[in-house]
């Protein structure tokens, strides 16, 4: 299965300014791993233009839409993450509970009345 990841470092996402308390290359680096192992890669973005909802993951299996998560802030939301990419990612596994808390809209999908709030 081609798998990819996709991790938003740009102007808020992946940045100590906007959050010195997440070890933001650590994070880079599990992942880069966790998609190894599962048979794909990861890819670091400049901004997603959803900056409210930093820091952004996507995550991209061949055939799939996209799945998109954000507040991934945490080295609870990451290993949730690992887990979810060692299961098979989307396609071949359900988004777990944990990681369903941190989905988010993709900024194109969004309608008028979530962009204005």
């Amino acid at each position: 299965m081609s798998l990819r990841v996709t991790v938003c470092q740009d102007c808020c996402c992946g940045t100590v300014k906007k959050h010195p308390t997440t070890n933001h290359f650590d994070h880079l680096r599990r992942l880069r791993a966790a998609a190894a192992r599962a048979g794909g890669s990861v890819r670091v973005s400049q901004c997603l233009d959803t900056c409210e909802t930093s820091n952004v993951v996507v995550v991209q299996a061949k055939g799939h839409k996209p799945v998109w998560f954000g507040w991934v802030l945490r080295d609870a939301a990451i290993a949730d993450l690992e887990a979810w990419l060692a299961a098979g990612g989307p396609g071949a596994a359900p988004v777990p509970d944990t990681l369903e808390l941190h989905r988010i809209t993709p900024p194109g999908l969004r309608s008028e009345v979530e962009r204005a709030e």
